[in-house]
């Protein structure tokens, strides 16, 4: 028996030989990609995405806030749409495409231009709500080619450090990039 982690023992399955009949998988479970990669959540089905992310896959960027889905600290998309990753549970992810602020660069590393907006406008302050102020960005930048400041406020992201102002020069900067082919 082979393992999986310290303590999960997971069963190999037996080498089929050609012209077999697939067996049915080892273990159940969700299949879900995240960051282009695929995984499969064998865990409660009920666990939020947000601790699946930060607890199984490490991936930290989306930050615990309000637990209510109202702060935007944990903001990720799903299959292109901004989605509070604390109150999204894993049974609703079957199938779904995740893009966290881990996602966003190119496989080269080159950043992704809202990311590279953040940067040249020195918008991170303290940076906890900053990865889910870039991932509503990125999702408002999808729908709106050129917002108003007033789409901008429309995002909702809270900002313990009051950097909007900040925030919105990188998100028009982004436009303005995304808009020239710089993206």
């Amino acid at each position: 028996m082979a393992q999986q982690g310290p303590t999960s023992p997971v069963p190999v399955p037996p080498r089929q030989e050609a012209g077999q009949t697939a067996s049915k998988p080892v273990r159940e479970g969700i299949d879900v990609i995240v960051n282009g990669k695929r995984y499969k959540h064998t865990g409660d089905p009920a666990m939020p995405l947000l601790w699946y992310l930060r607890d199984v896959l490490r991936l930290t960027g989306a930050k615990y806030g309000c637990d209510q889905g109202d702060c935007g600290f944990c903001t990720v998309i799903v299959d292109g749409k901004a989605v509070a990753s604390c109150g999204t549970k894993m049974e609703k992810m079957r199938g779904k495409r995740v893009t966290t602020v881990e996602g966003l660069a190119a496989a080269d590393g080159t950043l992704h231009p809202v990311q590279q907006a953040w940067i040249d406008e020195d918008a991170i302050m303290c940076g906890y709500c900053q990865p889910g102020q870039i991932m509503a960005a990125v999702d408002l930048l999808s729908r709106q080619k050129n917002p108003s400041d007033a789409d901008i406020d429309k995002i909702g992201n809270l900002c313990r450090c009051g950097s909007y102002g900040r925030i919105r020069k990188a998100i028009k900067r982004a436009a303005g990039a995304m808009k020239d082919g710089k993206a």
